[in-house]
């Protein structure tokens, strides 16, 4: 049953979202944390998560947590952390990992005072609503006591995520990390949400000359196997990043074309390939080369495997054109398999699992080709039988 969520109110039937090893790992922490303090906090993407799975917005599984911890100093944090056998992942952070999929941490401020994303400095937050202020959105600054339940939202976040809605919390401290543009992008893709207006009119004055390549390409990688590809399109378009990564601006027709694209065909995507068929749509629809959005990216060489021999998806496929393709590789692997019509017609003809070979190389062999002239002879019977079986 779906709750009126409100500021300081407690929902203990929001625990109920979290996985078993999850929630019996968070029961040892409330008798471990009893001791020294009341103000033990859920926050950030799984308390976000719960919300959404309790207003029916996902069935997504929470695999991790964050918690921090209020009213103790950092002192005896420490020692805690030594009790628990927490490994430290950045002493001047005071961030710490617990098993698997828990991070546990002193509530902190940012600031920034140089390039990138090790360009701050970093002090304890003096209280819960302090801390939250270094959150990126407000959908994701919400706090929930691990105790008593007590949610806090300081921003309004509940009703974001009531309204689908990305919004920032303060634009000055947004701006410290351009990263969260591309945050912004892959949330939208991934929960189906619209980003503000005023919020992109932030995001696009954001330079993201200062990211790495490495991070660049993981937030994308987190859209590519989004459910809502058509958002992040139109957030990659809104936000400007299209002309900041790839060094163009797509045009309006554009993105109509390759939004209803995505929309409309995603339920047919192969689920091996899924990752892959958001850059064959833009690629195809902006007219350009497959490598200049892999090496825009720096995609990893799995990319760079999976688009070679791609071919684009002509708007008339005749089973001509399917069987010339299948010699190259079976259909399944066909980045263009999507069209409804496709997948039916090449298990038909037999070479949507396998590659279309009528003709036997072991055979020619026999008749006495080898070499060049193996493989010659071997293309030559096989475009004759395909002209010959199937139609223009």
């Amino acid at each position: 049953m779906q709750a009126n969520f409100k500021h300081e109110e407690r929902y203990p039937q929001l625990f109920s979202y979290l996985p078993p090893q999850l929630h019996e790992r968070l029961e040892y922490l409330r008798s471990f944390f009893a001791p020294y303090t009341d103000r033990v906090y859920m926050v950030g993407g799984a308390v976000r998560d719960m919300i959404r799975k309790n207003l029916g917005q996902s069935d997504d599984p929470i695999v991790d947590l964050d918690i921090e911890v209020y009213g103790v100093d950092p002192q005896t944090f420490e020692k805690l952390m030594e009790r628990l056998l927490a490994k430290g992942v950045g002493k001047s952070f005071f961030v710490y990992k617990w098993g698997e999929g828990i991070d546990i941490s002193l509530p902190r401020i940012e600031s920034k005072i140089g390039r990138g994303h090790r360009g701050f400095a970093v002090e304890l937050a003096k209280n819960e609503r302090e801390a939250s202020l270094r959150r990126d959105f407000r959908m994701n600054a919400l706090m929930l006591n691990i105790f008593d339940a007590k949610l806090l939202d300081f921003w309004e976040g509940v009703e974001d995520i009531k309204m689908r809605r990305i919004r920032i919390i303060d634009p000055q401290k947004f701006k410290e990390d351009s990263l969260r543009v591309l945050r912004g992008m892959q949330f939208s893709a991934r929960f189906g949400y619209r980003i503000e207006p005023r919020s992109c009119e932030v995001m696009r004055e954001i330079a993201l000359d200062d990211l790495s390549s490495e991070r660049i390409f993981w937030e994308f990688e987190k859209m590519f196997g989004a459910s809502f590809l058509h958002y992040g399109l139109f957030a990659l378009q809104t936000l400007e990043i299209d002309r900041k990564i790839f060094g163009f601006s797509f045009g309006r027709g554009f993105f109509f074309k390759s939004a209803l694209e995505l929309a409309k065909n995603k339920e047919r995507f192969e689920k091996e390939l899924y990752k892959f068929y958001f850059l064959f749509i833009v690629a195809k629809n902006a007219h350009k080369r497959f490598e200049l959005f892999l090496e825009a990216l720096s995609t990893p060489n799995e990319y760079y495997k999976a688009f070679r021999g791609q071919k684009y998806l002509p708007k008339r496929r005749s089973d001509r054109f399917l069987a010339a393709l299948a010699m190259r590789y079976p259909l399944k692997s066909w980045l263009g398999n999507y069209k409804e019509d496709v997948k039916a017609r090449a298990k038909r003809f037999g070479f949507w699992e396998e590659k279309f070979a009528p003709v036997k190389a072991a055979d020619l062999l026999k008749e006495g080709y080898s070499g060049k002239e193996l493989g010659e002879e071997l293309r030559r019977r096989t475009l004759k039988i395909i002209k010959e079986r199937f139609r223009a």
